[in-house]
């Protein structure tokens, strides 16, 4: 029997006039501190949901951001200058506690998804007792249960604004309920696995670790992609969870790769119905964000997603010169830009592609026109894969294969010019790999996929980026676009 329900209306988290940053105020918030060798609290570290309420759950089962759809406007007062800052009040989001202690104060914590799901459970022990916090979004509602055995007093503290919760308390269990349905965790189970099972698998030979990291990176796709609009969010992030239309356009090749061609379609769709020219970023209405101007390589990702999709694509002109890139820094003429912009034929003799971008310096492929000192740039592999620039090709091998000679055990920063520090970043990571993999270099692009897979969380999650001398995560976790990009490497690797 259930027992009954108490209503509640959420609280509102209110943040006004409280110091983002660290060290601003004595008496202001703290992030608590990280167990070894996890994240700290409140930074994402995997994702549940199925295209409709989508939800972050950091490494200690706290549910730290939720949005009704994943482009969609948070529920959850979770800044990423407050994580970046590590001034995240406790009182953020859902936050279990076992006899008054959070996760983040329990001896151990582990995280798994339920196999072929993005149920997202989290372990802890204290002492003796196991506790164990099960997410579960389904459709336009979430459900969050603790458990402890044995016994142990369990509460949530809940802040969240904008959706009606409700709990239920039995002898070693809580539940909460949020949304205007009560999600089943074993139809959500069920529904999660059939759309995967419609998935063409790997090829012959595919070990289990490169199907493991396919369903997982395809599963990550199916909860970042709106089954009501095909909006792709970057990530299930404050910041993050925005369409960047190179972002989304990935998603739809490793959708299509992957035979899921109705899914596909209607992100090109989504995309080919977006003003490019009015900037970088796109909420799930289709309304561009302020911010940050558009970006030079819209155009091109986006018209290549509709022709891989069987769409009519978006009608040019676009202006890719004196424009941001992938890196999002000052406007200029970019390799990135450039390639995407190109013609499907390069002039060979001159190496300049059909845009007018001259293309070989320094031994490979720079990312700034006429500037050998910008460094080479990991966009060289976009020649190869998707926008297939023949005549490029030996240049971007030669590209790729310089900055892996220089990468980490986590795999490789955007390039040799890059100013963000050290820390690898998985996405080019899994381009590089996808590139290569394209060029039939085997070896180079399993080595850059044995990085990933050091880079990925234990369960399985590619994140942003990770230090580089701790392969712990830094930043959004999972993001897209390193989960599309995966896809896409090892459906060229076992076809």
């Amino acid at each position: 029997m259930r027992s009954a329900r108490t209503s509640v209306l959420c609280a509102v988290v209110l943040a006004s006039g409280v110091l983002l940053i660290s060290g601003g105020s004595d008496s202001g918030p703290r992030t608590p501190h990280a167990l070894p060798n996890l994240p700290p609290p409140f930074l994402g570290t995997a994702v549940s949901g199925d295209g409709g309420l989508t939800v972050a759950v950091d490494a200690y089962g706290d549910v730290v951001d939720l949005r009704p759809g994943p482009a969609g406007a948070a529920l959850i007062d979770n800044p990423s200058d407050r994580q970046a800052a590590g001034t995240v009040p406790e009182g953020t989001g859902i936050v279990p506690r076992v006899d008054g202690k959070a996760m983040w104060e329990a001896d151990k914590v582990s995280q798994r998804y339920l196999p072929g799901t993005n149920v997202v459970r989290t372990v802890a022990r204290f002492g003796e007792r196991q506790v164990v916090m099960t997410v579960v979004a389904e459709g336009r509602s979430l459900a969050v249960a603790v458990e402890s055995r044995p016994p142990a007093s369990l509460s949530l503290d809940v802040h969240l604004t904008g959706i009606r919760c409700v709990r239920e308390r039995r002898a070693a269990r809580l539940e909460l309920v949020c949304g205007p349905d009560r999600p089943r965790t074993a139809a959500a189970v069920a529904d999660t696995r059939r759309w995967l099972a419609r998935s063409r698998p790997l090829g012959a030979g595919a070990p289990a670790w490169a199907r493991s990291m396919y369903e997982r990176s395809l599963l990550t796709i199916h909860a970042l992609t709106s089954r009501s609009t095909g909006a792709v969010a970057a990530g299930a992030r404050d910041g993050w969870a925005y369409v960047w239309p190179r972002d989304a356009a990935t998603a739809a090749f490793a959708l299509e790769a992957s035979g899921h061609g109705a899914e596909a379609r209607q992100v090109a769709m989504f995309l080919t119905g977006l003003d490019l020219d009015t900037a970088a970023r796109f909420t799930e209405s289709g309304a561009p964000v302020p911010g940050r101007g558009a970006q030079g390589d819209a155009f091109g990702w986006v018209t290549a997603a509709a022709r891989a999709t069987g769409i009519k694509p978006p009608q040019g002109p676009y202006r890719w010169q004196d424009r941001a890139d992938y890196q999002e820094s000052s406007p200029g003429n970019y390799l990135g830009n450039a390639l995407a912009a190109a013609a499907p034929h390069v002039d060979g003799p001159k190496t300049r592609l059909s845009v007018g971008f001259s293309a070989r310096q320094h031994g490979g492929l720079v990312r700034v026109e006429g500037d050998p000192g910008s460094g080479l740039d990991s966009a060289a592999g976009w020649a190869v894969r998707p926008f297939r620039l023949h005549g490029l090709y030996p240049a971007a091998k030669r590209t790729l294969l310089s900055l892996v000679s220089h990468g980490t055990p986590y795999g490789i920063t955007p390039g040799e010019g890059w100013e963000g520090g050290d820390d690898p970043w998985t996405a080019p990571t899994a381009w590089s790999a996808w590139a290569l993999a394209g060029l039939g270099d085997r070896k180079a692009a399993l080595s850059l996929l044995g990085d990933l897979r050091r880079a990925a969380t234990p369960a399985g999650d590619l994140p942003e980026r990770v230090g580089v001398h701790t392969g712990i995560p830094t930043s959004t976790t999972p993001l897209l676009w390193s989960s599309a990009f995966a896809v896409l490497t090892l459906r060229e690797l076992w076809p």
